[in-house]
């Protein structure tokens, strides 16, 4: 027998939509990133781009369970001193909701050279309209 290992030009790539009102973030995101890596796919291959394309839409109606909301708190750091900026959950929804996700979904990504591409593959939309009605997705309940 022998393994069969798809090549770039064989892969079937789909677009799917997921609408993210009222969904919790970490099983959410947790959901995409398998999407992203083609996890859920009889052909999945770990150091190749098998996964689909995804589009997000309503990102601004994400939750939080517990008191995430006003406790979590997300950091960078510059690499100088007093560089440290940080930011917590509940503004960062107000500023940026689609930054909260990406953030979430690459976090569960792997960390090798493939992850840029995978986020790539990843667009997010506060609201639910999009750009992408050429491309026809899926909306696939999560």
């Amino acid at each position: 027998m022998k393994t069969y290992i798809p090549t770039q030009d064989k892969i079937e790539k789909r677009w799917l939509l997921i609408d993210a009102k009222d969904k919790i973030l970490g099983r959410l995101c947790s959901r995409i990133a398998l999407i992203l890596q083609g996890k859920n796919k009889p052909c999945y291959t770990p150091h190749l781009d098998v996964g689909d394309n995804v589009v997000i839409i309503n990102a601004k109606g994400i939750m939080v369970t517990g008191r995430k909301e006003e406790e979590k708190t997300y950091y960078r750091y510059s690499g100088y001193p007093g560089g440290l900026k940080k930011i917590v959950y509940k503004d960062l929804m107000a500023k940026k909701p689609e930054g909260i996700i990406r953030l979430a979904v690459k976090g569960m990504l792997p960390k090798n050279k493939l992850r840029k591409g995978l986020l790539n593959n990843l667009r997010i939309y506060p609201g639910t309209d999009h750009p992408h009605q050429a491309q026809k997705p899926e909306a696939i309940e999560v």
